[in-house]
């Protein structure tokens, strides 16, 4: 009975934020019952949401050499060997089926783990399998549909949302994960957005808003929320904005990734942070009572509903002024979250249409990009090569409009090619599948060239001396991959569309000052893309100035993009200042 009680409290513990105390009650415990496998449970779980992952795997391999006969413990060894072992956690997955094929719970992980390993094919058919055991779970449809996006099956995707968000029309996570689908798809605009704006059905009516001090002028406490603030390309983007922030400006940053040492991009934002959080182990709510109580100003929010976002903890409006930017390419739909960050091109007059924030236009371009450190000198492809065209974009990206525009475009050009680099691409299964949609768009699989890995960002950037010309994708354009290609002297050539997600790239490409490669319609992309791809002495010249164009231009004016960010940011301030004094 004791040892219910502590294991209950330190439970109770951890979704407070108050993991220490949690895990010196559980260290206790396990050292006076060695024999009590529960408790090891326990201690390995709240080990593993500290980031601690050998001592984690130690207590949770314990339990399951004491007790190799339960399900439930092979399946938390497992969730814990997927961060450095996903075929060791197959293994143990498909063990706990094999001691009880009616453990559900090893369905969700084994999809997950699959899809981690590459082998989309078996994530898939765990998933399913999972539902026929329990029908209209939400946890496992939301993973399943994952790895069904990841293959491009789409249609398949949305359809299974749509048979489970009538019985859970309320389940956050679940209406996330559709409307984040919903991005990828070449749908009306107004559809995507209505989706957007049911989300607040997910939201409890806001009844204690935060509040601070009124003076519209003073410094401003600013806190960010985020997943992404590591290795990842909406840190590289937040970084000017955080590194030249005005004086007296206090920076605060809750991550809600899972804390991971090594990372020289976190360890860089923490230095240059006042105050770091790691709440990935905190529920929603107890990241927005932690977030009230550091008396935040202006919050900053950006992920939306990607992964790593988390939305709910905004529920009861921890801080006065909540801003989205950044990480996620529409409107979030959360009443708590009054302003959005974006720019004249990416989202014009009439776009507020398609949003519940306020747009805070900071023209010329919403975003700055930091280049990578290192990177190979510009190269251009062999004089007696084909030409490439190329596309380093995730390949759930390309829809069929993106597959038959880059179709137009190579019967455009003779014995043209198509290079694509691509994660998830090596799944064997995602390839096949991706081949066989080529070719329905007029593609034949021998004129397209692969590469899904490279071992370092550098020979990713020196992948692209393969590439002529580079294809954007629609509706959902690239935006890391767009500048990695312009800072490589690649053109890249875009289809301006009607949302947010479809302007990004002409945003950037009108930044560094070449509008020109803007298409207005597809016939006009395939035009442009192939006058590039044969005008050798235009390729050449800009292979060898295109990067020193994109240094000189406003998009890597880290300055001037920090003042007129923090300038949005201080207006949005004053007018919440002025309409509660």
């Amino acid at each position: 009975m004791a040892s219910d009680t502590t294991l209950e409290r330190a439970l109770k513990d951890a979704r407070e934020g108050k993991l220490d105390a949690a895990l010196a009650s559980m260290r206790l415990l396990v050292q006076r019952k060695p024999k009590d496998y529960d408790a090891a449970q326990v201690i390995g779980l709240l080990l593993m949401q500290a980031g601690h992952l050998p001592q984690a795997l130690h207590h949770l391999g314990r339990a399951v050499a004491g007790a190799p006969r339960v399900a439930g413990y092979r399946n938390n060894y497992a969730n814990a060997l997927m961060y450095e072992s996903p075929g060791g956690a197959v293994e143990q997955y498909r063990k706990a089926l094999e001691i009880d094929p009616n453990y559900a719970r090893a369905y969700l992980g084994l999809t997950i783990a699959c899809g981690e390993c590459g082998d989309s094919a078996a994530a898939i058919e765990a998933g399913y399998a999972g539902l026929r055991l329990q029908p209209g779970w939400v946890e496992l449809t939301r993973n399943l549909c994952s790895q069904l996006s990841k293959c491009g099956r789409f249609e398949e995707t949305i359809k299974l949302f749509q048979q489970v968000l009538p019985d859970a029309p309320r389940d956050a996570g679940l209406r996330q994960s559709y409307v984040y689908a919903l991005n990828y798809l070449d749908i009306p605009v107004d559809a995507v957005a209505r989706a957007h704006r049911d989300y607040a059905m997910c939201v409890p009516q806001i009844t204690s808003a935060a509040r601070t001090d009124t003076n519209p002028d003073r410094p401003l406490h600013i806190g960010i929320l985020s997943g992404d603030m590591r290795t990842h390309s909406v840190a590289y983007f937040a970084e000017p904005f955080m590194r030249h922030r005005p004086a007296g400006c206090k920076l605060t940053i809750f991550s809600t990734a899972s804390p991971r040492s090594g990372d020289a991009m976190r360890d860089r934002l923490a230095g240059i942070s006042d105050n770091w959080f790691e709440v990935s182990a905190m529920s929603d709510a107890a990241v927005g009572q932690l977030i009230r109580r550091q008396g935040i100003d202006v919050l900053l929010e950006l992920g939306g509903h990607s992964s790593g976002g988390r939305l709910g903890a905004l529920n009861d409006a921890p801080a006065p002024v909540i801003v989205t930017a950044i990480g996620y390419p529409n409107t979030t739909g959360h009443p708590a979250v009054g302003w959005r960050i974006v720019d004249s091109i990416t989202d014009p007059v009439g776009a507020e249409a398609f949003c519940t924030e306020r747009l805070a236009r900071i023209d010329p371009c919403f975003l700055c990009y930091a280049p990578i450190e290192g990177a190979p000198e510009p190269a251009l492809p062999a004089e007696d090569g084909a030409i490439t065209f190329g596309s380093f974009n995730v390949i759930t990206k390309v829809g069929m409009r993106t597959l038959q525009l880059w179709a137009a475009t190579l019967h455009a050009v003779e014995n043209s090619r198509l290079l694509l680099k691509s994660l998830t691409i090596a799944d064997p299964g995602t390839r096949q599948i991706n081949l066989e949609r080529m070719a329905a768009a007029g593609i034949p699989p021998e004129r397209v060239d692969i590469v899904a890995h490279t071992k370092s960002v550098q020979d990713h950037l020196a992948a692209y001396s393969r590439v002529h010309v580079a294809l954007d994708t629609v509706p959902y354009n690239g935006t890391t991959t767009t500048c990695e290609a312009m800072w490589m002297g690649v053109p890249v050539v875009t289809l301006l569309g009607d949302r947010h997600a479809a302007r990004v790239s002409a945003s950037l490409l009108t930044a560094v000052g070449h509008p020109e490669w803007i298409a207005q319609d597809a016939a006009q992309f395939t035009a442009i893309a192939a006058g590039l791809a044969v005008d050798r002495a235009r390729l050449t010249a800009l292979r060898g100035g295109l990067r020193g164009e994109f240094a000189q231009s406003i998009l890597c004016d880290q300055d001037q993009y920090a003042r007129r960010f923090h300038g949005a940011i201080r207006d949005a301030w004053r007018e919440w200042c002025a309409t509660v004094r």
